[in-house]
């Protein structure tokens, strides 16, 4: 499985929605500096995760993007889901009858399927909100040295 670079970005603009206030907008170039993306590529994703129902816009001043849904009834597998499709790792190819012949066939489509779904199971139940609660233990532990 190849998480295209339009993913990522899509990803991390939802991340970054979630990270910040809840309900208040965030204006398209604050998420493109913070997650280090290129502002009119955010503005694309941002505007086409809006027309999935995933992020709403504000117009104005005070305007931007903010989550059409709580960061914990959002999951992962949704966004990625959207934006590149089914969740497979090795998709499934027709077996032809010199495949079906080599020793272990059965035994590594089997293995993949079963890595596939064990991916998919992960990204569908983790939310956005868990990723917020990842970062935030993971930037309580970093303790930063200022020893010269």
């Amino acid at each position: 499985m190849r998480i295209s670079k339009r993913c990522q970005y899509a990803l991390r603009a939802v991340f970054e929605l979630a990270w910040r206030n809840p309900g208040e907008p965030i204006k398209t170039h604050t998420i493109a500096r913070a997650q280090g993306m290129s502002p009119r590529f955010t503005e694309i994703i941002l505007n086409d995760l809006k027309h999935a129902g995933f992020v709403e816009s504000q117009r104005g001043k005070e305007g931007g993007y903010m989550l059409a849904r709580d960061a914990k009834d959002l999951t992962v597998g949704e966004v990625i889901e959207y934006v590149q499709g089914p969740i497979v790792l090795v998709p499934e190819a027709p077996q032809t009858r010199s495949q079906a012949t080599f020793s272990g066939s059965q035994a590594f489509r089997e293995f993949w399927k079963e890595v596939s779904s064990a991916v998919s199971r992960v990204c569908q139940t983790r939310t956005f909100a868990d990723l917020v609660a990842l970062e935030e233990t993971q930037r309580e532990q970093c303790v930063p040295n200022y020893a010269i």
